[in-house]
């Protein structure tokens, strides 16, 4: 079978592109021909063979956008030719979508659509969703000041400019809104064959949107680590990923500060690094791969994940317990979904330094208790490789 995976950024960069990238290593070693499709970029790792990307563009926090490229944001008609155009080389059996918007848009969508018209092909559509951009203009649920909000979720997106919610900014959140009203108008959508969720929240709120609701499938992201010995524990506390305000990164600095007695690790990276170095009982040891990281979490006492977004299927709590560590974590979104609560980690009220540190101070204070914890991650399953190979060629087929 060929594959083609799409994805704005083809190199290590967050929870989707480490989906994605493990996702083609496990269909390569089951003998498919995967190739890749996303921005050009000199740091990419993985790409397809006839060198088509989309343009290298920028859109963090302090990008501008030109008002010449405003429309090419929303439907970009040379993503849409680069697609096409990649479709007729490669002609694969699959092509499975992962975070397209803004950099790619769905205009890659139309791009599979008008393929199969005009060449009679039955290639299969396929989108796994990793966050709510399907729904929600700030991809997130939350509005400009990362307050839980829903009230896009009908397909009024005017609620998005008038809280700001991308970015804060009135002129992003234009933009988000217009993407939003652009595409559903455009059925683009309809499109796709089958949209894999990777928790059931998720898919509640997919749900709700007639479009979307016969297509969505839960499948929780598979993990490629094993489970293995315990290893000896280290007197630490552990966060790894990204580091900012939606991830929770400042009501753990500030639970931090009322535990001096307890050594924080943090590896990763985001805009709250400084915060983190003037921080005293807090160590920042830099963006974290491979060994280095997998010994980070093996040898933490218990990891800590205080997102305050509706998180769908994090690989820092997945990895955390394959190896062995408890997780502490926000009851945010599909979180709890992957945690036994008192078995495997504990759960607090995100946003809630107090209750963090309540947490915190139980699995620190009772090493009896976390001894516990962290034998009962031996006994934790989730989708392994093969597991999640075997589901998703019955979806890849149909």
């Amino acid at each position: 079978m060929k594959v083609l995976l799409v994805n704005k950024f083809l190199y290590e960069k967050g929870g989707t592109e480490t989906y994605m990238l493990s996702l083609g290593r496990i269909l390569a070693e089951h003998g498919h021909n995967v190739q890749y499709y996303g921005t050009a970029d000199e740091r990419n790792t993985v790409g397809n063979i006839y060198n088509i990307y989309a343009p290298k563009r920028e859109f963090g926090e302090s990008a501008k956008v030109k008002p010449s490229e405003v429309l090419s944001i929303i439907m970009s008609r040379k993503n849409k030719e680069q697609m096409l155009t990649l479709l007729k080389e490669y002609e694969p059996d699959v092509v499975h979508l992962n975070n397209i918007q803004y950099h790619l848009t769905p205009s890659i969508i139309l791009a599979v659509g008008a393929y199969r018209r005009k060449y009679k092909k039955k290639v299969r559509l396929i989108y796994t969703t990793h966050d709510y951009q399907l729904i929600c203009p700030s991809h997130g649920l939350f509005d400009g000041k990362y307050r839980i909000c829903e009230k896009c979720l009908g397909g009024n997106y005017l609620h998005c400019i008038g809280n700001k919610c991308v970015k804060a900014s009135y002129a992003k959140s234009i933009l988000g809104a217009m993407d939003g009203f652009f595409w559903r108008i455009s059925r683009a959508y309809s499109e796709i064959d089958a949209i894999i969720c990777p928790s059931r929240f998720l898919k509640s709120k997919l749900d709700i949107n007639n479009v979307f609701r016969d297509k969505t499938i839960v499948l929780h992201n598979p993990v490629v680590l094993e489970s293995g010995q315990i290893r000896e524990k280290k007197e630490y506390v552990l966060d790894f990923g990204k580091f900012c305000k939606d991830k929770g990164t400042y009501t753990l600095l500030k639970a931090c500060k009322e535990l001096p007695d307890i050594k924080f690790v943090f590896a990763g990276y985001g805009p709250a690094e400084e915060d983190i170095k003037n921080t005293s009982n807090a160590e920042y040891v830099g963006f974290k791969t491979g060994e280095e990281l997998t010994d980070l979490i093996s040898e933490a006492l218990f990891s800590i994940y205080p997102s305050e977004w509706h998180e769908n299927c994090p690989y820092s709590v997945l990895e955390s317990q394959i190896l062995c560590t408890p997780v502490i974590a926000s009851k945010m979104g599909g979180i709890p979904e992957l945690i036994r609560e008192n078995e495997t980690g504990l759960l607090f009220e995100a946003g809630n330094h107090a209750d963090l540190i309540d947490k915190i101070s139980i699995l620190w204070n009772d090493r009896d208790r976390l001894k516990e914890m962290t034998n009962s991650c031996r006994q934790i399953e989730y989708e392994t490789p093969e597991t999640y190979y075997a589901k998703l060629e019955m979806i890849y087929k149909g």
